[in-house]
């Protein structure tokens, strides 16, 4: 359980970005890394408002209160994110990169293929909340790593980007243990876990890979085609997770002894928390 790790009381803060000075290439000069990074503007609004939906179906079945406590806080922070991210879509449109046929393709995966189906049963609540648990291991990482991604810094990253990254990613370690708990307190089975984990790698893997082609593709600045050559001098520069530290993530999940408070820095996330721009913002007394 979250509260025999951690004591952190996970809640919301209203956070707003201003993107009406953003360039395209916020990353100056790199485009397929800001693009790569961008995709998350379009996959995590989706995914995130599905992870809500399934969650809010399982709260009437938690039976520890501390749990529950941790559910809705977890709630609360992915529907803002939902709402942060969805700006900075809307500020790609309207800077003329179309983004809406990449979003219908998100939309029909999480709402059709992953949605409620006719006579829902407990058994497919739980086969969601295994794939957001294995999904939520990927954020901590990704979260994690924005946080101490200093080579954007040195890259002279765009200031209010680099703060909803580091906003987003600092909540997703601070409730990084919230979905596996939830999963593991109605059902927790060890071949469902790895099962979702071996379903989520090449899903995701897919949306990064996919969304950087099509923004590469529909950017107006026509920067050229997306490539592996292209990631790779990125992650070297720091720029972009490297396949090293994505497939070094993976193996932890796979032992029985695994729980999520073993990835991420806790008092890093709250530090960055109490420094963030946007936080601080949306904490201020009104």
């Amino acid at each position: 359980m979250t509260g025999e790790h951690e004591q952190i009381v996970l809640h919301a803060r209203d956070v707003e970005f201003d993107f009406s000075k953003l360039p395209m290439h916020w990353i100056p000069g790199q485009p397929q890394a800001t693009h790569s990074i961008n995709v998350l503007h379009l996959a995590l609004p989706e995914g995130e408002r599905w992870f809500v939906e399934v969650f809010k179906q399982a709260v009437p079945l938690i039976r520890d209160e501390r749990l529950k406590e941790d559910v809705l806080g977890f709630i609360g922070q992915e529907a803002m994110h939902a709402e942060a991210h969805d700006g900075a879509a809307g500020h790609l449109e309207s800077a003329g990169v179309s983004v809406r046929p990449y979003l219908s393709q998100m939309e029909w995966m999480f709402r059709r293929l992953l949605g409620d189906r006719r006579g829902s049963s407990r058994e497919w609540l739980i086969e969601r909340l295994a794939l957001i648990a294995a999904i939520e291991h990927y954020t901590a990482f990704l979260g994690q790593w924005v946080l101490d991604a200093k080579e954007l810094d040195a890259a002279h990253a765009d200031p209010t980007m680099l703060d909803l990254l580091r906003w987003h990613g600092a909540e997703e370690v601070e409730h990084r243990s919230v979905a596996y708990d939830l999963f593991c307190h109605l059902d927790g089975r060890y071949v469902r876990r790895v099962r979702s984990m071996l379903v989520v790698t090449p899903v995701l893997a897919w949306v990064f890979v996919r969304g950087t082609r099509f923004l590469m593709k529909n950017d107006p600045t026509r920067p050229g085609r997306a490539s592996w050559r292209g990631y790779l001098r990125a992650s070297r520069r720091g720029l972009l997770p490297g396949p090293r530290g994505l497939l070094h993530e993976i193996r932890p999940y796979f032992r029985k002894s695994y729980h999520p408070t073993e990835t991420g820095n806790t008092d890093q996330a709250v530090a960055y928390l109490a420094s963030s721009p946007a936080a601080q913002a949306a904490d201020a007394p009104r």
